[in-house]
């Protein structure tokens, strides 16, 4: 039995800017989309049917930080949250993987930033070793079922990946280790991620297969 082919291969999508999208031109469009969004989220809290889910997940410096910064930053702050997923706390680890994201899903007519996700708890336990690819699986299956119920009690569920190479990961590092404005970024975890690169690549492909 020959093993299926991916539908997605990371290693075959280019992680540089499309041609002819120059970055001056890139921040003169996001003053525009930044204007659409705020009248967007109006209406969007005004109708109060929906919810709105951002999924922000990429290799470490990948920028999701900045996507938040710079796309939601017009929008009226108080119909928007934004949670972080870092290392799972003691009480958290007592508990089943999703338990720590439940109560952060949106209320009707808000919007919810996850800036890393339930995913977290999936890729990262897979590269450290510390659950089987059965269990992997397993977890990927009740996330998605938990997501189809999401949507269908009208949740949109918007899912971003923020795809870099490894060569712009190790000069992202760089900078927040030598530069003063950026040090409080780093973590020397970041290099030990780093160092993980090949298998955080696998993981990642593997969920976007899954998911």
């Amino acid at each position: 039995m020959t093993e299926k082919t991916p539908s997605i291969q990371l290693d075959q999508i280019s992680t540089r800017a499309p041609e002819g999208m120059e970055k001056d031109w890139c921040k003169e469009q996001l003053a525009l989309l930044r204007e659409e969004l705020f009248e967007l989220q109006n209406v969007f809290y005004a109708h109060g049917g929906y919810a709105l889910l951002i999924v922000l997940q990429g290799m470490d410096t990948s920028g999701k930080d900045g996507v938040v910064r710079h796309t939601l930053s017009s929008m009226d702050p108080l119909g928007v949250n934004v949670r972080s997923f870092k290392k799972p706390t003691e009480l958290e680890l007592m508990h089943d993987f999703m338990w720590r994201i439940y109560p952060h899903f949106p209320e009707r007519g808000k919007i919810q930033v996850f800036n890393r996700s339930h995913y977290e708890d999936v890729l990262v336990p897979k590269v450290l070793g510390t659950i089987s690819r059965e269990e992997c699986a397993r977890r990927y299956q009740l996330i998605n079922t938990i997501e189809e119920h999401l949507i269908a009690s009208n949740t949109l569920v918007l899912k971003c990946f923020l795809h870099i190479s490894q060569d712009e990961q190790a000069a992202r590092i760089a900078e927040r280790r030598s530069l003063p404005r950026k040090r409080w970024k780093y973590d020397p975890a970041d290099l030990e991620a780093a160092s993980l690169w090949e298998s955080y690549a696998e993981a990642n492909q593997d969920m976007l297969n899954a998911c």
